[in-house]
Formats: C-alpha cells, sequence, structure tokens
C-alpha cells in the first residue's frame, strides 16, 4: 500500500498556482553550493525549484514525484528559464522506483513522506544511485521532545492542506534512521546533523522545527 494517498497531492496542487515558495531548498544550497556540477537526483521535486536550481548551476537532473500535477508545473517553468534540456522529468512512486545504480553525482531528497515499514528500502535505493564519490542528502522535518503539538499544529499549513500527510509521526524520521541503512563500508564522512529550518521558511509556515540532514560521501572505487 502506498504511503499516503497519491491521488490527494495531485488535488493539492490544483488547489493553487503556487504551493511552495518557488525558492530551493536551504540544505540543498548549503550541500550544493560547494559541489562541481555532474548528474543529480532530485527524489520527490514537487514543484522543481530545487531541479531547476541545480539545472541554473550547470547539473543534469532528474527529477522524480508522484504527482503528476506539480511535474508539469516544474516542467513549465523550466521550459520558461530555458533548462528543460538539463532535467528529465518522472512520474514515478519512490517507494516502488528504483534508480539507476550509481547514476548520480549527488542524490538529494527533501522531506519525503514514506512509512517507517518502507523507509529502509526507499534510502538504501536512494544510496545506491549514489556514484563513487558522489553525495547522498537527505533532509527531513525533526519531530523533538517537547515539539509534538507545535509541529502537529502547522505541518499542514506549510504542505498546503489539512490531511494526513504532516500529521502522522510514522512518515516522520531522523538522519540517524538513513545512516543506519548506509553500509560503513561503503560510505565515508556520513554526517547525521540537527540545523535550524530557513527563517523565510519558519514565517511563512509558522513551523520552526529543526530540519534532520544527513550528508554523505560514497568511497571512491566503490558500488
Amino acid at each position: 500500500m502506498s504511503a499516503v494517498d497519491r491521488s490527494s497531492y495531485d488535488e493539492l496542487y490544483r488547489s493553487a498556482p503556487a504551493v511552495w515558495s518557488g525558492r530551493p531548498n536551504r540544505q540543498l544550497v548549503v550541500e550544493g553550493s560547494v559541489l562541481p556540477p555532474g548528474t543529480a537526483l532530485d527524489a520527490g521535486c514537487g514543484e522543481g525549484a530545487d531541479a531547476l536550481w541545480l539545472a541554473e548551476r550547470g547539473w543534469r537532473v532528474t527529477a522524480v514525484d508522484f504527482s503528476a500535477v506539480a511535474l508539469d508545473r516544474a516542467a513549465a517553468h523550466a521550459r520558461a528559464r530555458g533548462l528543460d534540456d538539463r532535467i528529465t522529468w518522472v512520474h514515478a512512486d519512490l517507494d516502488v522506483w528504483t534508480p539507476a545504480e550509481g547514476g548520480f553525482d549527488l542524490v538529494a531528497a527533501h522531506y519525503l513522506h514514506s512509512r517507517g515499514a518502507d523507509r529502509p528500502a526507499l534510502f538504501a535505493r536512494l544510496g545506491g544511485a549514489v556514484a563513487p564519490g558522489g553525495t547522498l542528502l537527505v533532509v527531513g522535518h525533526l519531530l523533538g521532545e517537547g515539539a509534538g503539538d507545535h509541529h502537529q499544529g502547522h505541518e499542514h499549513v506549510e504542505h498546503g492542506h489539512q490531511g494526513p500527510h504532516g500529521h502522522d509521526p510514522d512518515l516522520l524520521y531522523t538522519a540517524e534512521d538513513v545512516a543506519a541503512v548506509l553500509d560503513p563500508a561503503q560510505w565515508r564522512d556520513v554526517v547525521p546533523e540537527t540545523r535550524d529550518r530557513d527563517a523565510a521558511a519558519v514565517a511563512r509556515t509558522g513551523n520552526a522545527a529543526p530540519d534532520t540532514v544527513l550528508v554523505a560521501r560514497r568511497r571512491s572505487g566503490v558500488r
């Protein structure tokens, strides 16, 4: 069974001309700004802000989402900015879709919604898609001690609607959860951290819950 009601995301995107801010996620900017351009996988791309940011900086991007409405909107943005030849849009469910093994210099996933039982396999597939010497970046919302009422009260605001997507603690994870699925023999510099959210995002959504961030580098010569 799918982690969440996929059709409701199409309804979400149809509900407004733009659901998200149109700005790239802060942690992608922090990490991506120091990487040389290459091939990137944007897992759960939504309206495409991260994919567009990468493409503008010389990356060739594969951007995946299960919402056809979001992908159509993202592709239109890419055409308007002359970036459509640098981005491949893929309509797929990340809970079952398997990316090319070792196919990307950067694999980035922000705020994915996947049930606890499905997440280890999902993160393992994303990790497997990182090329030798490449980078894995996974960012989630951290539900910490004492943050429960605040987080559940505002997460649906950020995601544009009331519903199951931001409320269920089973959809939340930590950077340590992601790190646990990575084989230490294949990875170096595995860094799980808690980082403050982008101040603009906090102001827009009212959700000050910090980000849980996993950055890992795949060892060169290891597949």
